[in-house]
Order: structure tokens, then C-alpha cells, then sequence
């Protein structure tokens, strides 16, 4: 996806690094047909600069933050880690749903991204079949049946 679509609302943002995870995940998300608007960064600095508004996406407003956003840990430029911090300790975008989907299961990832703010950790299965049920659970869940979800007015 290119950033022609930055200046429309996105209600999911993914932020994935690999293509074949990344198209996996946009799939499934699609089959769902929630009329859901998504956009993939493939980094974590392009990520803040797309959520904060900065240069390329000059053209966005921290105000018009995705409703959800899919984020991977082992990420280029800025890890997982440093977007989630960045995320959730600023007060205009604290309030944004953040899965952590990543192919990390230790212990020490899952506990520093619950610590850092993170709405659900969930690591990504191998299989084809259940990877793409599990991310269409979260995209039920997140953007179709979870009340509140999003950012909260100020």
C-alpha cells in the first residue's frame, strides 16, 4: 500500500515488516468484510510518523489515529518495543487499542509488552489455517464487537 491512503481514516493500522505475514494478515482481515479500512507500514519509525502526523504524513493529525493497531515486536529502524512505549505514554494516542502479534513467545516479550500498555499479546501461529482464523478473531473482536474501541474522545 502506498501513502496515498494516509490522508483517508484507517481503522486498522498493521505495522509488519515481513510480506508474507503482512498479506496474510490483510487477507484474512478482508474476508471478514467489516468495511474496515486498513493500512501497512513496514517499519516502526513510519509507524509513529504515520500515528504523530510527522513528515511523510504531514497530511494526517494525531486525532485521526487508527481505531486498532496490529503491531510486530521484531520490527526495522524502531523496534516493537519503542513504538508500544511511544504509544502509550503519550496522551493523545494512549487510548489506541495495541495488539502485539509477533512470533516471539518468551516470557520476558510478553511481560515488557503488558508492562509498556499493551491491550493483548499474541503469538503468531505457524500454520496457515490457524494463523489466518486467529487474526480474524482479533479483527471480530477489536472492530466489530469490542465496545469502546479506539481512541476515547478528549
Amino acid at each position: 500500500m502506498t501513502s496515498t491512503i494516509a490522508t483517508r481514516p484507517v481503522d486498522l493500522l498493521l505495522v509488519e515488516d515481513q510480506p508474507s505475514d503482512a498479506e496474510l494478515t490483510l487477507r484474512a482481515l478482508r474476508a471478514l468484510d467489516l468495511g474496515t479500512r486498513l493500512h501497512r507500514i513496514k517499519d516502526g519509525a513510519e509507524a509513529l510518523d504515520f500515528v504523530f502526523g510527522r513528515a511523510p504524513y504531514t497530511d494526517r493529525s494525531v486525532e485521526d489515529a487508527p481505531g486498532l493497531i496490529l503491531l510486530d515486536l521484531k520490527l526495522p529502524k524502531v523496534n516493537g518495543h519503542e513504538v508500544l512505549r511511544a504509544l502509550k505514554s503519550d496522551d493523545r494516542t494512549q487510548q489506541i487499542p495495541v495488539i502485539v502479534l509477533s512470533s516471539s513467545g518468551e516470557r520476558s516479550d510478553v511481560e515488557r509488552c503488558y508492562a509498556l500498555g499493551a491491550n493483548s499479546y499474541v503469538v503468531k501461529p505457524v500454520d496457515f489455517d490457524a494463523f489466518t482464523q486467529t487474526v480474524q478473531r482479533i479483527g471480530t473482536y477489536w472492530l466489530d464487537l469490542s465496545e469502546g474501541a479506539g481512541p476515547c474522545p478528549a
